[in-house]
């Protein structure tokens, strides 16, 4: 099972939180950011539908997998 952190840090003049190398919005204060990354984390735990899905990979070629909408990624915000 994969695991992410959100983690609170300054950014663009105010307070964002950050996923890997991926920041969110821009919130003027630390506790509005750690309050969006809570939403945030939570949101990203709820099971979803199970689908089947299509894509087109590097070399052009496409694929057909079925998702598992219970494949849900353990989270944790750092503060």
């Amino acid at each position: 099972m994969a695991k992410l952190t959100y983690k609170i840090v300054e950014h663009d003049g105010g307070w964002a939180y950050k996923v890997g190398s991926t920041y969110s919005e821009t919130f003027p204060t630390h506790q509005d950011a750690l309050h969006a990354a809570e939403i945030a984390s939570a949101e990203q735990q709820v099971a979803g539908n199970t689908d089947g899905i299509q894509y087109e990979d590097s070399e052009g070629v496409w694929h057909d997998e079925l998702a598992d909408g219970r494949d849900r990624p353990q989270t944790e915000v750092s503060d």
